[in-house]
């Protein structure tokens, strides 16, 4: 069959789009026939894989960032929910972004010589993805301090990279907010005041945090942690432990709480910004409902 590749220009800082001749060699070296389309603009890589799946395309293949797989994976996923007797294709994944924490989750290689060969072998693996207010996340989603960071990142214009990130990781702690959220799951409740709620289908995030590093994407659940702090110089202790997913990970502070769950609600008396795999979906909202989507994608993998 023949695979259709979503090309996102504007992924690793704006250079996706010169690796474009690599992309198509290294796809044509592992025999892969395809038609290749480039987006245009934020949102274009959904509405080319909704359509992608309708037309009959398998595999679709991610060719971009973090963000890109996110644009694609919701594509395949609402063209699956509107079209029930469509058959869902296998996802592939063409890494080009900076970050690449799905790849880098997965195990999968980040040489796209080596992932055009993965996705040619057809091993199909199939994995959970996390539902909020009808977004699909394949990798995280948070509301209170993660969003609040990511926010205040998209306000950084001269600075990219790492470096951005922990230059508005520095700047919301400074600002130490707080919330007071009421929250329910499978077989738990807690009320009170939160510094953060993470929900993660994988444990890397932003190329560096482990936010919830025991997260499994093949198990059937979510995992989320939450957590108070109530003072900026307790948070920026607690920062350099985020970056452990073993011995020595932030969850190992008795004031954070890593729990798995199939579903998650939240219910917060002041506004919070929430983001779904690095993209913001609302800058105040104060009820949010988490659940897991087993086993739905076939993802290519080795």
């Amino acid at each position: 069959m023949t695979a259709k590749v979503i090309l996102n220009p504007y992924a690793g800082r704006w250079k996706a789009l010169n690796r474009l001749s690599e992309v198509e060699t290294v796809l044509q070296e592992a025999h892969i026939e395809y038609e290749l389309t480039i987006t245009e603009s934020p949102g274009h890589g959904t509405s080319i894989a909704f359509q992608s799946v309708v037309k009959g395309f398998n595999p679709i293949i991610s060719a971009g960032g973090d963000g890109s797989v996110s644009e694609v994976v919701n594509g395949m996923m609402m063209a699956i929910k509107d079209n029930t007797e469509l058959q869902m294709p296998s996802l592939g994944i063409m890494p080009l972004g900076s970050a690449n924490d799905l790849v880098i989750n997965l195990e999968l290689p980040t040489d796209l010589k080596e992932a055009a060969k993965v996705i040619a072998t057809g091993n199909i693996h199939k994995m959970d993805l996390g539902l909020v207010h009808n977004r699909y996340f394949d990798n995280n989603s948070a509301v209170g301090l993660e969003p609040t960071i990511t926010l205040i990142q998209q306000d950084i214009k001269h600075i990219h990279g790492v470096l951005r990130y922990l230059l508005a990781t520095f700047i919301g702690i400074s600002r130490n907010p707080q919330w007071t959220m009421h929250l329910e799951w499978d077989d738990g409740e807690y009320h009170g005041p939160l510094t953060l709620v993470t929900v993660g289908n994988n444990p890397l995030t932003g190329g560096l945090f482990y936010m919830t590093p025991h997260a499994d994407p093949f198990d059937g659940l979510l995992t989320f942690v939450y957590g108070y702090m109530p003072t900026r110089f307790e948070i920026l202790r607690l920062l350099p432990r985020t970056m452990k997913r073993g011995k020595g990970s932030y969850i190992e502070n008795p004031n954070i709480h890593e729990i798995n769950t199939t579903w998650l609600r939240i219910r917060s008396k002041t506004p919070t910004p929430i983001h779904a795999d690095g993209e913001i979906q609302s800058d105040a909202i104060q009820t949010v409902e988490y659940r897991v989507i087993p086993g739905c994608l076939p993802l290519l993998m080795k």
